[in-house]
């Protein structure tokens, strides 16, 4: 599963506001007219399919359902996924 607001580089609890932004941001840097890098298109739809799922409300109310529910299916693979970052994160 993609997650949506680490491609824009957001928060779950991000506004409208904060995703249009981060779209414009991401998209410009991304696009491949100007980013000639080989996985700036790659990027770029990533961004874009984000941008489409997050922008409208009933997309982003499924998404952050399936979101949670898809934590609450393993939570020791979350948990230990939690922990690692928060350790790699101070060594």
């Amino acid at each position: 599963m993609n997650d949506y607001y680490a491609n824009l580089g957001l928060g779950s609890d991000a506004t409208l506001a904060d995703i249009k932004k981060a779209f414009r941001q991401k998209a410009s840097f991304y696009h491949p007219d100007r980013n000639h890098a080989p996985e700036a298109p790659a990027r770029f739809r990533a961004v874009q399919e984000a941008y489409e799922v997050l922008s409208d409300a009933s997309k982003r109310q499924a998404y952050d359902d399936n979101r949670r529910r898809n934590l609450l299916d393993d939570p020791a693979v979350t948990a230990r996924e939690i922990w690692q970052n928060y350790f790699n994160t101070l060594l």
